[in-house]
Order: C-alpha cells, then structure tokens, then sequence
C-alpha cells in the first residue's frame, strides 16, 4: 500500500480526540518514555579524560566506561507498563500501533537494565538491530572508495552554533508562534550535539568547521526537533516521541538534512561507514582498543575521530545504534527513489514500514500532515536538491565543496 499523507486532501478526516482507553494509554507511554531517557543514561562520562588515559597506554587500555546514575525503579517501571490494558484499546488500528510500542519500551527498559552486563548488546540488538552483512559490505566499501575530501579548519565554536540555533527558532517561531527549544550546553554529553525529548543538547567545549555548522543545525532542529514538534501537536502523541523503531528514518533524514542543506562531505559519510564497522565489532566483543586500531591503522582516520567512534560504539556495554544511521540512509533513498512523498515525513517520529499506518491514522483523524517542514524545504534550489537525492546511490551522496543553500531569512 503507498497511500501517502498530503496535506490538504479533502479525503481524509480532520482530527480527533483520541478514544478514552486509547487516549489513556498514550499518555501513559508517553510519560513512561519521557522518564526513561535512555540516551543520558548511556552517555559515558569524562571522555576527555578516557582519551588521555587511553594514550598514556599506548593506545592499549581503556578504563571502564562511567555513567550517571540513573534515578529509575526500572521494575516499577516495568509493571506500570506490563499492566496497561492494551487490549481493551477501542480500535484495532490505534491498538497495534500502541502495543508495538509498549513491547518496544519493554526493550528499551532491559538496555538501561542491563548496562555495562554481559547481556546487553543482545538487548541492543532486539531494540536497534544488528549489523546485517550486507551493511557491513556497504560499509567497508564506502571506507576504501569514498574520498575524504580536504580537511577545512574547526573555526566554529558553541556560542556561534547557540546563536545559529536561535536564529533557527526565530524562523520557526514566524510559522508557529508556539515553537520553542530548550537547549542545553554541557562538558560532558559525549556528542558535539543530540536531541533527547525536544531538547538540544551542546558540548560545551564543541567546534567544528563553519561550512558544517548549518548543515548539523538542519540535521538536529530540522529533523529531530521538528517532528517531536509536529508529533505533540497530533491527536496520537506518541508521535512526538516516536512510534516503535523509529529512529533509522530520523537519522536517515538527518544525514540526508545536511545533503539538502548544501554540505555533506565524504568524511561524514566514511563516519557513518565507520560507525557500523565498530557496531560490527562490538558484536564480536571486541574493546575500543581493538576498535579504534581498526579505524585509525586501517582506514586512515584521526585520533579524535576514531576515539569518538569507538567509544560510541561501546556505550553500555555495546550499542548498535549508531549502525542505524547508514542504514536508515540507505532505506530512506531506495524509498524516495520508488518515488514516495518526502513531506509526509515529518508529521511526527516512525519507522518507513508506518508509511500506510500514518495514511490510516490520517484517514481516521487521529494523525494529521505535518504541521511545519524544515526550513531548508524553503531554499532556492531545494527542490532541485531533492530530485537529485531521488537517483543517487548512497556512494555518491556528498559534496566536494561546500555548496549551500540559501536559507529564508528568520522574521
């Protein structure tokens, strides 16, 4: 079925209040997932200070990954969500996509449980997957064909990309006055920069080439803050947080953000290569020594980088997600090449496969189009860009040189 949702369309409903049970039971998920931000409880602490450590070894050693405690009964947790009436939900269609995610904040759960245990990447790999050998393959392919391209000077540091970030609100803010954006600058996230739950999260210390900058603000506000945007303005409001194994399309239309906004260089594309190679190697128990040889001796990374993929790599004991991000890619380009609708995307936080859900939950009234679009969608040359995306092989989705796009000017 390839029903898409558009906006406008007389044939669907308009919303509606979701009905009680159902109702209910959203919104019992929804605070059961905002308590278990998984994604903080997984950040390593002190990576600075693992790297020097790491380098007084010889590049041999690596200390125990630290983390937060998180302040969580995971078993009361547990038996608030087991206990929820699924199965009194009044409609089959609201019911399938509200135990789908139930049973995959049950997973979520046994990852925070089982950090830094024996059991917890086979817990990763029931929640985000493993490395599926044709993802591997892709994957060292891209690392022995892609070109690095030239290295550009990190010139760029947190306050320029704070005040690119509330440039960006203030543009949202003229197409909803209701939009806003928490963020936060940390020393210690592990991340140049994440969203969890709506909120933008810095390292404090973060720079990054200037060429980059607009391209990383559309891949984290574009995508991951506009959809959890649009999805809590939907009548279903797990949509703001994400229906089950959302996150290969939204890293997949993060990376592909940055493409459409003019910057995607070959280094970030061998990175993501990079980064299902380490999940590959987690997998097979296999520690950041290990890891960051592999990328820095055989494929030519810097210190820095292979550092930072390795230690991602390992997080909780070994987290596949980051494998998600090729992957995602790779799905969301075959999917635009079918020629399916890009728009319909954004109207909140799923997986591809919901692509005919969402037209049903629209049809019903329970979903509607997406409310705001990136503002990249908005540039001169857009949708050139797009049509482009829409015949390319992911081998040949980055740019030489920086090519950006004019973005609408903020009010």
């Amino acid at each position: 079925m390839n029903a898409q949702v558009q906006p406008g369309d007389a044939s669907f409903a308009p919303a509606r209040e979701l009905p009680p049970v159902a109702a209910e039971i959203d919104a019992a998920l929804l605070a059961i997932d905002a308590e278990l931000d998984w994604l903080i409880a997984l950040n390593p602490l002190g990576t600075d200070r693992l790297w020097e450590e790491f380098e007084a070894s010889d590049r041999t050693r690596v200390a125990p990954l630290r983390y937060a405690e998180p302040v969580l009964d995971l078993d009361a947790m547990r038996r608030r969500l087991l206990t929820l009436p699924v199965d009194r939900i009044e409609s089959p269609l609201l019911a399938g996509v509200l135990a789908e995610k139930q049973r995959d904040l049950g997973h979520t759960i046994d990852l925070v449980r089982l950090r830094g245990t024996g059991g917890f990447i086979d817990a990763s790999i029931g929640l985000f997957g493993g490395v599926e050998p044709e993802l591997l393959a892709l994957a060292n392919r891209l690392l022995d064909e892609v070109e690095a391209g030239e290295p550009l000077e990190a010139d760029t540091g947190v306050d320029a990309v704070v005040a690119a970030v509330e440039d960006e609100v203030d543009w949202y803010r003229t197409q909803a006055p209701d939009f806003e954006l928490d963020v936060v600058v940390n020393a210690d996230i592990g991340s140049l920069m994440m969203v969890s739950h709506g909120r933008l999260y810095l390292d404090a210390e973060l720079r990054l080439p200037q060429a980059r900058l607009q391209p990383l603000v559309q891949h984290e506000v574009g995508t991951h803050v506009v959809t959890h945007y649009n999805g809590a303005r939907q009548p279903l409001r797990q949509l703001s947080v994400g229906l089950a194994q959302y996150d290969p399309l939204q890293e997949g239309l993060g990376v592909l953000a940055e493409f459409l906004s003019g910057y995607l260089p070959g280094e970030r594309l061998r990175i993501l290569a990079a980064r299902v190679v380490a999940a590959d190697m987690a997998i097979h128990r296999q520690g950041i020594p290990e890891i960051f040889a592999c990328l820095h001796d055989q494929h030519g990374f810097a210190t820095d980088e292979a550092f930072d993929v390795a230690v991602r790599a390992l997080r909780g004991g070994g987290l596949t997600k980051d494998a998600v991000y090729l992957r995602g890619l790779c799905d969301l380009l075959a999917d635009l090449r079918a020629g399916h609708a890009f728009e319909p995307l954004f109207a909140g936080k799923f997986a591809l496969r919901h692509r005919a859900v969402m037209a049903q939950l629209v049809e019903e009234g329970w979903a509607t189009p997406p409310r705001l679009l990136p503002r990249y969608t908005t540039a001169e040359g857009f949708t050139a860009a797009l049509a482009r995306c829409r015949t390319l092989d992911v081998a040949h989705l980055y740019h030489a040189h920086p090519t950006p796009l004019p973005l609408e000017p903020s009010a």
